[in-house]
């Protein structure tokens, strides 16, 4: 049985109840959750012990939103070794999954590689490794077949599959700015045209279900058409696909395999909040994955800040799975302080999002932080910051670590250390006490 088919029986897996234990949810909530198709646990019986490491994790708007980083090998740039330190920096640094998204080198090795060192789930764009060696012109039904089984077998836990883009809505794109900024979209729709003929992928979609649910891999129903700028955002093409990514949705759950669907790239903070009620209505709530979105085309270098301001209003408002940007979108591939940068971005654009949201217990580690500040007890300010290491050293260049003011105004400047004494003297403990003041130079007129 797949996770959704043994909750639909009333079953309560030990992964629904490892999620509830993480999730501080009770184990038949998760159940409930897996079986209205909400939420979705990304558990590959190869990747789970004895096979492998995994340590499961939920992914639904009922929980903690979770993000995503992306790494891969390029055919400029191939190792698994690199690969794998990218891996676990990524963890390090907050990424609840992986996404290898290799298009260079032995691709078996470094995913296999990945898996056997990976506790997190791991996905793939199978498409990238079904064209390998040969032209998107040559792809047939049996290489997607075959290549879905294959990695299903190795063990990974979610397959972006671009089936919802489909032959109808290629004209939809004549004015687009971007076009199809998809690499499997573009793959897929330059296929149609040579064969003149249906998406393949949506033509075996079926049989591609079929295999997925004998491993219980999840689908991440990808967007083809999803916007690559602000002119594109929320236009005729995306939703057209979006519809078709609903039908699949309901597909997908028919026939036992859990679904997730990916959202746009790009898209005006003012329509953020549409976005994700289109999807919820369209796709039945499925747990939606969006990548951002960005909010601005102009800053490259720092979209990984202009996209996690899209992250966490699309968190906010119906996002459950958030995909990270990192400085090097738009500019190159990604090496290890850029997945840093982008997972810690994204952190706290998914934490930010939980607190606005009210989750139960969401606010208590700020509030923690919060207290160990206003005591100036900056150990327990340092070791509770989600960085500590860079936090320790950004303290430690203008203060020694048992100061009992802050960094920013000095002794006698320092507001927190006044407030104490104000403090004490409003509950009246100190009724006497005057709060010093800083001695201010006198100036003369003019």
């Amino acid at each position: 049985m797949t996770q959704i088919t043994a909750s639909r029986k009333g079953s309560i897996t030990a992964e629904m109840k490892r999620v509830a234990e993480r999730e501080n949810v009770t184990a038949r909530f998760v159940r409930d959750q897996v079986a209205k198709g909400h939420l979705v646990i990304p558990a590959n019986r190869r990747h789970l012990k004895p096979h492998g490491q995994l340590d499961p994790i939920g992914i639904g708007r009922a929980i903690t939103t979770k993000i995503n980083a992306n790494i891969g090998a390029s055919p400029v740039q191939s190792s698994k070794e690199e690969e794998l330190a990218k891996l676990k920096h990524a963890v390090k640094y907050g990424a609840d999954a992986v996404m290898d998204l290799s298009t260079g080198g032995d691709l078996n090795v470094c995913r296999e590689y990945l898996i056997q060192h990976a506790t997190v789930p791991i996905g793939t764009v199978p498409i990238y490794q079904m064209i390998l060696g040969k032209t998107i012109e040559e792809l047939t039904y049996d290489d997607i077949l075959k290549t879905v089984e294959m990695q299903a077998r190795q063990g990974v836990d979610f397959f972006t599959i671009h089936a919802g883009i489909l032959r109808e809505h290629l004209p939809l794109l004549q004015h687009r700015v971007a076009g199809i900024v998809s690499r499997g979209g573009s793959l897929l729709a330059k296929w149609m045209l040579h064969h003149s003929k249906q998406n393949p992928m949506y033509e075996v979609f079926d049989e591609i279900s079929a295999i997925m649910r004998e491993y219980d891999v999840s689908y991440s129903l990808g967007d083809g058409l999803r916007p690559g700028c602000l002119a594109d955002a929320t236009d005729e093409a995306q939703i057209a696909e979006l519809r078709t990514l609903g039908e699949l949705t309901h597909r997908a759950r028919e026939a036992g395999v859990q679904v997730m669907v990916e959202g746009p790239g790009h898209v005006p903070f003012n329509d953020i909040e549409r976005n994700m009620k289109l999807e919820a209505e369209i796709c039945d709530q499925a747990p939606f994955y969006v990548l951002g979105p960005l909010v601005t085309d102009v800053f490259p270098g720092y979209d990984h800040i202009t996209s996690a301001i899209g992250a966490t209003a699309a968190a906010y408002h119906g996002a459950a799975f958030l995909c990270y940007v990192t400085p090097k979108e738009h500019l190159g591939l990604p090496r290890l302080d850029d997945v840093r940068q982008g997972c810690i971005a994204y952190k706290i654009a998914a934490h930010a999002a939980d607190v606005a949201r009210g989750l139960p217990g969401a606010r208590d580690w700020d509030d923690d932080v919060s207290q160990a500040r206003a005591a100036m007890n900056w150990e327990k300010h340092l070791e509770l910051a989600f960085d500590t290491d860079t936090a320790r050293t950004l303290h430690d260049e203008d203060l020694h670590v048992d100061a009992d003011y802050c960094t920013m105004c000095g002794h006698d400047w320092c507001s927190v250390r006044i407030s104490k004494g104000i403090q004490q003297f409003a509950s009246g403990k100190h009724p006497d006490f005057q709060p010093e003041f800083p001695s201010i130079p006198h100036r003369a007129p003019g």
